[in-house]
């Protein structure tokens, strides 16, 4: 074997060269002792290799190659770069108050000019004022009533101007009235507008200065100061710093808090086989009568008495309801929490509100109120739409659903009868609108679909369950059967009957809302007008597309509740006769005509709109 002899490839085969930037000297000799340059002997050509030893590093070359590398580079970038300032600059005198876009491979960029927000800010509000409600660090506030229609002006001119604004209702927040009263006085009257701290008077003031230009000029000033802290505060949800002065002197303690209190525990409450049925939690009258004689040392007739007054304030009742209270080991009671049905009483809360029950009426028009601001803050201007998410997360809301919790053992049964119409109308419409809340708008139309929202969904009241079925058939329809059932609500022996309307008021079913797009606009009555209010709401709903007439056809087009509800209304000419005092001139007139003419007049039922009313 041929040692240092270097193998190159055959003549007529590419030859390999040196690396590039590497060249040999000429005076060096190659390792097989000829010239560099010089050819080598044939048969001893060899592999010719760069030597470290004999090598030479052109580094002049080398920094060339990197600076030409490097104007390029500076070249391409300023290339670029002037491209994208000549597409997106604008030419000399033209406007650019858009927006303007730059196009970058696979980048998008949206600029927003200065000029632009500042142009923005100056459109009007079509009342001759111009407001940029984002940029304002100050604050628009103003205190308000449930119903108030100077408010109802000044929050409508808010919204239309785009104007943030803060409202404090009187209604909602009781415990502020002290607070507008150290502001505007004892006197002062809803509404009341302040800027940041500043008072600037009621309804008649705003339209002074917005027809003035002072409104603006005011409102200006306010957008560049951040509001002071003596301003009024904004309402916070969950909390208000004055509600447990009020709350205090509202929530008494009922007094016989006490008594029940120990029976809960000392009574042998237990589940018991009756009348060939399990009925659960329960004691009999004759252990409850022991406990009270044990605890207040008394005789058994005023035991008896107590447990009486324990059943009128519903702190007990009868497991089938037949009784109020006896002595005897025959007649089981339960304590309210212990009812089987609680879980659908969407006003209670782990317990019984063991405060002294308030008066029906007294809580029904507190509720109303606090619903009413609901619909002012929440729902669409002609209030057939409501922002359920929006209600659900409020202040207004949660209020509400405290003050329910008063329902469970208020005494509807001392109502009078005007009052109790109202109060039961209002009543149906809050639920509806809490039972979307909580359980959604079912997904079907049908009778099973709709079973969790009218049947299942219930408030306890007076010791009582309450669905909206309830109310409106058993109630309201004085007690009669509920469209495709043959079962009324009440039984015979049901103390609830004792409420049912005697005479069905067709009106009512103009009156209640059921949270559906073809249901009546949800409205709340108040117990002194509920007549002409009822009158209203039908001529409000049917003129708004509950009546169309077709006199080429003679075909009379009426709501689909009219169908369900026929028994209320009477036979078909009945109907059409009732509805003609409902109606506008010009569709009274049409509907006149048919029905004098002799001629057959044909009634169609209008398609009904399930979807939700939001």
């Amino acid at each position: 074997m041929l040692q240092g002899v270097v193998l190159r490839p055959p003549s007529h085969l590419p030859q390999p060269e040196a690396p590039p930037g590497l060249t040999r000297a000429v005076s060096t000799p190659a390792p097989n002792g000829h010239r560099e340059g010089a050819p080598a002997p044939e048969g001893q050509r060899h592999v010719e290799r760069s030597n470290s030893a004999a090598a030479v590093v052109d580094v002049a070359s080398i920094g060339r190659f990197f600076r030409d590398r490097r104007d390029v580079l500076s070249s391409a970038i300023n290339r670029r770069i002037s491209s994208l300032k000549e597409t997106s600059a604008p030419a000399p005198g033209d406007a650019c108050y858009g927006v303007q876009e730059i196009h970058l491979p696979n980048v998008k960029v949206t600029v927003r000019l200065k000029e632009a927000i500042a142009a923005d800010a100056e459109e009007d509000d079509g009342y001759g004022h111009s407001f940029s409600g984002s940029h304002i660090k100050g604050r628009v506030s103003f205190f308000s009533r449930s119903g108030c229609r100077d408010c109802d002006a000044v929050r409508a001119f808010f919204r239309q101007s785009g104007l943030p604004y803060v409202e404090i209702n009187l209604d909602v927040f009781p415990e502020r009235e002290a607070d507008l009263a150290s502001r505007a006085g004892a006197a002062a009257r809803v509404p009341q507008i302040f800027l940041n701290e500043k008072l600037l008077g009621g309804l008649v003031v705003l339209n002074s200065l917005r027809n003035s230009g002072e409104f603006e000029r005011r409102v200006r000033e306010v957008a560049g100061r951040r509001c002071p802290d003596a301003a009024p505060r904004v309402p916070v949800y969950g909390f208000d710093a004055d509600a447990g002065k009020e709350g205090e002197e509202e929530e008494r303690e009922d007094a016989m808090v006490g008594i029940v209190r120990v029976l809960r525990h000392r009574l042998p409450i237990q589940d018991r086989f009756v009348r060939v049925k399990l009925v659960k939690n329960c004691f009999s009258g004759a252990d409850m009568v022991d406990g009270i004689v044990n605890h207040l040392e008394c005789s058994r007739n005023k035991a008896v008495e107590i447990g009486k007054e324990l059943a009128r304030k519903h702190f007990i009742h009868h497991v089938f309801r037949e009784n109020d209270f006896e002595d005897g080991t025959q007649s089981l009671y339960r304590f309210l929490e212990h009812d089987p049905a609680v879980p659908r009483y969407y006003n209670f809360r782990g317990s019984t509100n063991d405060g002294e029950p308030k008066p029906a009426a007294a809580v029904g028009q507190r509720m109303t109120k606090i619903m009413v601001a609901i619909l002012e803050a929440y729902a669409s201007e002609d209030r057939r739409r409501l922002d359920y998410a929006r209600v659900a997360a409020s202040e207004e809301f949660r209020r509400y659903a405290n003050l329910a919790r008063d329902l469970q053992r208020a005494d509807v049964f001392a109502l009078p009868a005007g009052e109790r119409l109202s109060f039961f109308l209002n009543l149906h419409n809050a639920m509806a609108i809490h039972a979307v809340i909580r359980t959604g708008q079912p997904a079907g139309s049908g009778a099973v679909d709709r079973r969790s929202f009218f049947t299942d969904f219930q408030y306890v009241v007076g010791g009582y369950p309450y669905s909206l079925t309830t109310i409106k058939n058993g109630i309201l329809r004085g007690n009669r059967r509920q469209p495709y059932t043959i079962v009324k609500p009440f039984g015979a022996s049901d103390k609830r009957l004792e409420l049912a309307e005697t005479k069905v008021n067709p009106l009512v079913h103009f009156a209640l809302c059921n949270a559906t797009r073809s249901s009546p606009t949800v409205r709340f009555y108040s117990a002194q007008g509920v007549e002409p209010e009822l009158r209203h709401a039908a001529r409000e709903f049917l003129l708004d597309g509950g009546v169309e007439i077709d006199l080429e056809t003679r075909t009379v087009h009426l709501t689909r509740i009219i169908k369900w509800y026929s028994a209320d209304f009477g036979q078909d000419r009945d109907i059409l006769r009732w509805i003609l005092n409902y109606l506008d001139p010009t569709k009274a007139g049409l509907l006149t005509h048919l029905l004098n003419d002799g001629g057959p007049i044909s009634i169609a039922y209008q398609d009904y709109d399930w979807s939700l009313n939001a």
